[in-house]
């Protein structure tokens, strides 16, 4: 069975006959994952592009004085990878971890490959989760750079309220480059 939030997921950007989406969904892999497993670990190459089903999922990176830098969550109805590694075929910088029990369908490139050949459409459908990512990143950059600590987070809860549920305050904290110290302050001053 095509699992139901893919579907509308897809129909967001593409039209898709249900021919079409059986075939589509032919190619994805079910994987269940644990809290705390990984998908992906640094020196390996990044071989697939991942749809959380349900649960969440973060990539990040050890900097060099030993601290996890959260560069890009993932929850239910998103997709993640490490583009880098992914296209270019090089060993990977990141890691992609669960941050609780989590259920993705794996699309593996060969397959990725062998999709956009017999159902064109599929290429124009990931152009747009790239074109969607980028702007998020892009987005992310520019408030980090323009909104004081305080306004950062605040956005960023406002945007997505379901992280502050789901995902413990040192890893927003992480991926806002702040300290967990500055966002318990900031959450006692709201309070």
């Amino acid at each position: 069975m095509i699992h139901p939030n893919l579907i509308e997921y897809i129909r967001r950007y593409i039209d898709l006959s249900d021919t079409e989406f059986k075939l589509f969904y032919s190619f994805l892999q079910p994987r269940l994952l644990k809290k705390k497993e990984f998908l992906l670990i640094p020196n390996k190459i990044c071989k697939s592009r991942y749809y959380i089903t349900k649960g969440c999922l973060r990539l990040y990176y050890i900097d060099p004085k030993g601290n996890e830098q959260i560069i890009h969550f993932g929850i239910d109805n998103w997709w993640i990878t490490d583009y880098e590694s992914l296209i270019n075929k090089t060993p990977s910088k990141l890691y992609i971890q669960a941050t609780e029990n989590t259920e993705v369908l794996e699309l593996h490139q060969n397959a990725f490959e062998e999709l956009c050949h017999k159902l064109p459409k599929t290429e124009r459908f990931f152009r747009i989760i790239m074109e969607k990512t980028f702007i998020a990143s892009q987005r992310r950059l520019e408030y980090m750079f323009s909104l004081t600590g305080e306004e950062l987070y605040t956005s960023f809860i406002s945007a997505n309220p379901e992280f502050s549920q789901r995902v413990p305050q040192y890893m927003i904290a992480s991926l806002l480059g702040m300290t967990p110290e500055f966002i318990s302050k900031i959450r006692a001053k709201k309070k």
